[in-house]
């Protein structure tokens, strides 16, 4: 009995997770895990602004640098930064005790965050962050509504708050383009994020991109197997069809005198 309910509190947690996002539009990422440039930048960024407080501790440094092609000696130079050992687990660097003081919770580990959230809603949520006086931290995110997280991001987003912009209208899903011009149809949105010029290293595409990349290397963190899961399965479905002709032929042989 405890074994079921066991696996059914783990069954919800996609559903619980998704509940955050609730009436809040989930921007679309293709991600590519057979790119191991974007998973090695995603690294970076991952070691260089969440390690600090989130790890993820289900993950060797050894097994990473190999899976997405670094040697060991420029993974230990750029990405390990806490004295740890190339085969050791991927720690954060931040006591939990005193996690719980600054933040009221230890930050959560990252090893599975995709699968239990959704690359969608990652990279969403990353890009969705915008200032607010009255939160703690002084920042609240759209996706994640009084996050206790702060904006580690914002030196390379630059200052974003809920403004007004033009923005493409949208019917039944479907973005609307002028039918002669093929141009946008906008019009002004004054619930917007927007960014404010010239106050983060990066411009609009180059930060969604860093982001995609990032959500690429959780993606990849959270099955790391996948690839490997694929392809074994193309063989097997393969096997499976080369060995139905010949059960067929097999049953059509021994029910051939039954009438």
């Amino acid at each position: 009995m405890k074994k079921l309910f066991a696996a059914m509190i783990v069954a919800c947690l996609p559903a619980l997770a998704f509940a955050s996002a609730e009436g809040v539009h989930l921007d679309k990422v293709d991600i590519d895990l057979t790119d191991k440039a974007a998973m090695q930048d995603g690294a970076r960024t991952f070691a260089n602004y969440c390690m600090g407080c989130h790890g993820a501790k289900f993950q060797r440094y050894e097994r990473v640098a190999d899976d997405i092609g670094v040697p060991h000696d420029v993974m230990l130079e750029n990405i390990v930064f806490t004295g740890a050992k190339i085969g050791d687990h991927m720690q954060n660097s931040m006591r939990s005790e005193d996690a719980k003081a600054w933040f009221g919770a230890a930050p959560p580990d990252l090893t599975l965050v995709a699968r239990v959230r959704g690359n969608d809603w990652l990279y969403t949520y990353l890009r969705s962050f915008y200032e607010d006086p009255a939160r703690p931290m002084g920042v609240n995110n759209k996706v994640f509504h009084n996050v206790g997280m702060p904006n580690v991001l914002v030196g390379l987003q630059g200052r974003q708050y809920i403004g007004c912009k033009q923005v493409q209208v949208v019917e039944d899903g479907k973005k609307q383009y002028d039918p002669l011009t093929g141009t946008p149809i906008t019009h002004e949105g004054c619930d917007e994020l927007v960014v404010e010029p010239k106050t983060g290293e990066l411009s609009e595409a180059e930060f969604d991109e860093k982001i995609k990349n990032l959500v690429t290397f959780l993606a990849y963190s959270a099955n790391p197997v996948k690839l490997e899961s694929q392809r074994i399965g193309t063989y097997v479905l393969l096997f499976l069809a080369f060995f139905f002709v010949f059960a067929y032929l097999l049953k059509r042989e021994y029910w051939k005198d039954v009438h």
